[in-house]
């Protein structure tokens, strides 16, 4: 049997789900592969979307118009707004889902979809023909033929899970690894390595002793992941907090020797910023204690999820850590933590579009480039199934600059810098955080993403109203007189400077410990101007007044990132043999042959090219 389709997307989980949506609703009759329908958009790990940098990729992702967003808040049993204490460039939204009905309304969504067909099989074979990926053949025969081949396979590619000395092949708990397909793809040039991440034990909550814990509760504002979606209509549940005490830490030392990661069973590199409960022993040894956060999996299960103690060590040696906690020293267990390794690309052989710069035509996104997370996951799946979408077309390619948004310093990172480790997102990793906000995601990428086919017509109006509310809520504080007879007594209540002179709503507004809501409560006309305040309307409020309050440092932000543009306006791709090129340095040179870099400013930001190479390479440009 052989099918023919547009586009290919290999893997159903937040990679290729976010992929294959994209790509159909661009017009691309597209086919999503998956071992099994009935786990699309599994949460392998923890059931929870967001976090801090994270969160922003998600709302990048719903701009853009992608799913991620509106799942999340379907299924959403707990949301909270992370770093609200700090500036609004760290606000970072974070939601726990319901396991189960994540899944169902990820697979309802994909259903919804004009253009997209899904097929239950194993993709065993990529089909090249004159260099180009143009398939695949599965486990059981069948070929499907495409113009764009997308491969979103996570953890499956060869994979193999570890607890203690035990080691079961599988991609992810009592699921299959799949065999051959990474083979298939690094015989045509394609670099391969192994990583490894891991999960901690579930646990019955009928056991647990929630009295000893601390209760985490969530938020119920207008905040939500996404910009057009319904409120969260779930029943909101508490997380717990406790920490691990030192008769914990004896308890798993007294298993090290089992344990995958330090007898030399685990190969591969795990991830830094979440590593397991053991390493973080062996790392942080003078610690007395860990935190850990014991969070609901769904809104009718007795299962919990003990975020902070992923472990592969013995079960034996977990469950008796376990138990010396002493809101836990009764827990059952649903299943053990585990360790797993997997094959990844390398990244660096990747155009910025996603697509393989060794094999025309194949794209790849998520772990399988190498990053962990959800979010990095969903982020570059969207830019994988826009541009596969456009290479049908025989379009330009669709990529994101670095400060544009928080996927396009994922992708260039990745692109241009290469993985060692499982690569998550930070705040930090952004130069220009200020101009990467949660609340402006739609200002920087939904009109791009309509113009594109992605985004539908309603989302854009949507937009354009807010963008209009927006400019008129500001423009209402620009023009606003104030005298200082008629505010001095309140704000002197607030604790503020009172005016000396007359000046404009929007000055105050840019004072650091005053609210617009605070103003609004001694001010009448900007009452009236903010009343009824629907969610829609407190988020209009608040993206008006988060751009008046810091309107200066975002201008200083984009003058700098305007400065870069010059260099990123510089194209190098086939204008230097590196090889030949002495005046450089031998590292600069070796990495400049090895990736390749489309202009001079990707150049800059690969680790070992320095700033006079780049300086070199200007000079001989000018030549």
């Amino acid at each position: 049997m052989t099918y023919q389709y547009d586009v290919l997307v290999i893997g159903g989980g937040h990679a290729g789900c976010e992929a294959a949506s994209a790509s159909a609703r661009m017009g691309a009759k597209t086919c999503l592969i998956t071992m099994d329908m009935n786990k699309i958009g599994q949460m392998s790990c923890n059931p929870a979307v967001g976090g801090i940098a994270k969160g922003q990729i998600v709302r990048e992702i719903d701009a853009l118009g992608g799913e991620m967003g509106h799942v999340t808040d379907a299924t959403s049993i707990q949301f909270r707004m992370l770093n609200k204490g700090k500036g609004p460039a760290v606000w970072s939204p974070r939601a726990q889902c319901d396991r189960e009905k994540f899944i169902t309304t990820w697979r309802e969504t994909l259903d919804r979809i004009d253009l997209l067909d899904i097929w239950q099989d194993q993709a065993e074979e990529l089909i090249v023909e004159n260099g180009e990926a143009v398939g695949v053949r599965t486990m059981w025969g069948v070929e499907f033929r495409a113009k764009s081949v997308v491969v979103t396979a996570g953890t499956f590619l060869n994979g193999l899970m570890h607890i203690g000395r035990k080691m079961v092949e599988g991609g992810r708990c009592s699921e299959p690894a799949v065999h051959h397909f990474s083979e298939s793809i690094a015989r045509h040039g394609i670099s391969v390595s192994r990583m490894k991440t891991g999960t901690p034990v579930r646990i019955d909550k009928r056991s647990v002793h929630f009295d000893l814990m601390e209760e985490q509760p969530g938020e119920n504002d207008f905040h939500q992941f996404s910009y057009m979606g319904g409120r969260r209509r779930l029943e909101q549940l508490p997380c717990w907090t406790c920490y691990t005490n030192a008769e914990v830490h004896e308890a798993l030392r007294t298993g090290l020797a089992d344990s995958p990661l330090f007898n030399g069973q685990i190969q591969s590199t795990g991830p830094r910023y979440c590593p397991s409960i053991e390493t973080k022993l062996v790392t942080f040894p003078d610690k007395d204690q860990h935190p850990l956060f014991l969070e609901p999996e769904g809104e009718n299960t007795n299962e919990m999820y003990l975020n902070g103690f992923s472990s592969s060590m013995p079960m034996e040696v977990q469950l008796r850590a376990l138990h010396k906690i002493p809101a836990l020293r009764d827990a059952k267990i649903y299943r053990a933590g585990y360790a797993i390794e997997y094959d990844y690309f390398d990244p660096t052989q990747l155009k910025h579009s996603l697509e393989s710069k060794v094999v025309p035509g194949l794209f790849f996104a998520g772990q399988v480039n190498g990053t962990t997370g959800y979010e990095e996951a969903g982020g570059q799946g969207m830019v994988a199934g826009i541009n596969a979408a456009l290479r049908c077309a025989g379009s330009e390619p669709f990529v994101m600059r670095r400060d544009e948004s928080y996927i396009g310093v994922l992708i260039d990172d990745l692109t241009t810098k290469g993985v060692d480790e499982p690569y998550r997102m930070f705040t930090s990793r952004a130069e220009y955080r200020i101009l990467l906000r949660q609340d402006d995601a739609d200002a920087r990428l939904t009109e791009k993403a309509y113009h594109l086919g992605v985004a539908d017509k309603a989302r854009y109006v949507w937009w354009i109203e807010k963008k209009k509310a927006i400019d008129e809520l500001m423009t209402f504080c620009k023009e606003l007189p104030i005298k200082p007879n008629e505010i001095n007594g309140a704000l002197e209540a607030l604790g503020t400077t009172p005016l000396r002179a007359g000046c404009k709503l929007i000055d105050l507004i840019a004072r650091p410990h005053i609210s617009l809501d605070q103003l609004a409560e001694i001010i009448p006309s900007l009452r009236e101007k903010l009343d009824s305040p629907t969610n829609r309307k407190q988020e209009i409020a608040e993206a008006a007044e988060i751009k008046m309050k810091y309107q200066g440092y975002i201008d200083r932000e984009r003058l700098i990132a305007d400065k870069m543009h010059r260099l990123e306006n510089i194209k190098i791709k086939g204008r230097f043999d590196y090889s030949q090129l002495h005046e450089i340095s031998t590292e600069g040179r070796q990495k400049l042959q090895r990736i390749d870099p489309d202009t001079l400013a990707e150049a800059s930001r690969i680790p070992g090219v320095s700033p006079s190479d780049i300086n070199v390479m200007l000079v001989l440009l000018g030549r």
